[in-house]
């Protein structure tokens, strides 16, 4: 296992919360845009939060009134145009490779949205695990927008399990923005907070996610990954040796006794 909590990234700002990662693209003045650099180094961070030892939840938050305006215009999609193939195709599976790092960090992770989340931001805020927003936050998967196809990093695959097949298909087929009162209905963002508060309640759900049994927490996003190509006896068998697993922790011993003292468990993630 490996400490994180003192990172120190180039490309997006890091700060830690007890046991909370706080992540922040660093170019509010242009909206958060990413760069290749920018990628590789959130890809090569959430890989390695499956090893940290004093990080149990991640927090991906919004910055100067937005979360991501996506691919940054000059840095990405200027230099993409006229490369060979080959070279196209690295770069779009490097950035799946970030989608399914963080589907695989071991962490949940929330998002904390205010402003633009467009393109590939859309996509970073899709492939959290919890999601919160503010009433002014514009979310759209607008690739056809700029001339490409809406199946970018993984969104034709998870956007209908999250809101549902035709919603999902209305906003990859058109690239419109998504109102954040549209988003709420939809099941996309767990609550709408004001802009205010919308960090502080994102920093709170995390530290209560990091008091819990944190293991356990780790079993969970892994079922949650790995249940969506299962058949449904294949998932049940899944879970029923997840759960035979966590039976032997002592987080699961400690909330029986707490339970019999009547007392409130203190989970410390073993």
């Amino acid at each position: 296992m490996t400490s994180m909590a003192g990172l120190k990234p180039i490309h997006f700002q890091w700060e830690a919360h007890g046991r909370v990662a706080l992540i922040r693209l660093n170019r509010p003045e242009r909206k958060n845009p990413l760069t290749f650099q920018s990628y590789a180094e959130l890809r090569d961070t959430f890989r390695a939060l499956v090893y940290a030892d004093d990080v149990d939840v991640v927090v991906f938050a919004s910055n100067g009134g937005n979360f991501s305006s996506g691919g940054d215009v000059h840095e990405i999609i200027g230099p993409l145009i006229g490369l060979p193939m080959a070279e196209l195709l690295d770069f779009t599976r490097m950035t799946g490779d970030l989608v399914k790092a963080m589907l695989s960090c071991g962490k949940p992770v929330i998002a904390a949205v205010d402003g633009v989340a467009v393109g590939a931001g859309a996509i970073l805020a899709m492939a959290t695990d919890m999601r919160l927003a503010t009433p002014q936050a514009k979310c759209a998967f607008l690739f056809t927008r700029v001339g490409l196809a809406g199946c970018d990093m993984g969104a034709c695959a998870m956007l209908p399990r999250i809101i549902g097949q035709g919603r999902a298909a209305e906003l990859l087929y058109t690239g419109r923005v998504m109102t954040a009162d549209e988003g709420q209905r939809w099941g996309f963002w767990n609550a709408l907070y004001p802009a205010e508060t919308l960090e502080a309640e994102a920093l709170a759900l995390a530290a209560r996610l990091a008091a819990g049994p944190t293991f356990a927490h780790s079993v969970t996003k892994t079922q949650l990954v790995q249940e969506w190509d299962m058949g449904l006896m294949a998932a049940i068998e899944a879970e029923a040796q997840a759960q035979a697993i966590c039976m032997q922790t002592k987080d699961f011993e400690r909330a029986y006794r707490a339970f019999v003292a009547k007392e409130k468990p203190v989970f410390q993630g073993d």
